[in-house]
């Protein structure tokens, strides 16, 4: 004898609902907004009974606010907004949708969905440019903060005082030696071994640091 497979005992509450969006949006001067569309989809493979409920109810109507979803398949649930007032901008109202297994009343999963009326899209659409932009000029300034100070180094050059220590540590080293009898120079600008030393060592931290500037 075969035996038949028995369906897993479902938990009430726990089996997930998928629905989308889950967000509805209405806009008050695009009365095409007026009419949206939440797609219940069933994954499983059995049947599902589901049924809408809302915390404001006199604000929406519903379309087929009950009924089934075969296996693997889905169904669209129509919501209308019939209040549009400015006194319901920003008012976020929700949505429940409830599932059921067809031969059960308990509910094995419920979803809420969020629906909220504002003003305008194009003021909304203004808003989240502007937003967008604030957070650009927030990275730029940053950024340029961030490697200002590399950029000053890259493009400040030698100071004067600099070039001027190089120019006379140059002449120096060109200077003749102590001890050089055959030039035409004055004996008193004549330098030692050592100062000439002394201003070839200047002369390349001089070159050094040019060179990393």
């Amino acid at each position: 004898m075969h035996q038949q497979k028995r369906q897993p005992e479902l938990v009430e509450g726990n089996l997930p609902v998928f629905v989308f969006p889950t967000e509805l949006i209405f806009y008050a001067d695009d009365q095409s907004t007026h009419k949206q569309v939440l797609t219940l989809y069933n994954p499983y493979e059995f049947a599902l009974k589901f049924k809408v409920l809302c915390t404001t109810p006199n604000k929406y109507v519903v379309a087929d606010a009950a009924g089934a979803v075969k296996p693997q398949c889905c169904v669209d649930i129509v919501i209308r907004h019939r209040d549009v007032q400015s006194c319901h901008y920003g008012v976020k109202d929700k949505f429940r949708l409830q599932v059921s297994e067809q031969s059960q009343r308990k509910a094995l999963g419920r979803k809420e969905v969020v629906a909220i009326l504002l003003p305008s899209a194009k003021e909304q659409q203004k808003e989240e440019e502007e937003k967008r932009i604030k957070e650009h000029l927030t990275e730029s300034f940053f950024f340029e903060q961030s490697f200002q100070p590399e950029n000053r180094t890259v493009s400040s050059g030698p100071s004067l005082l600099t070039v001027f220590l190089g120019v006379v540590c140059i002449a120096a080293l060109m200077l003749p030696t102590l001890g050089d009898v055959e030039s035409l120079v004055p004996l008193y600008l004549h330098l030692s071994v050592n100062q000439k030393l002394v201003a070839a060592y200047i002369l390349g931290l001089i070159t050094m640091a040019i060179l990393r500037t």
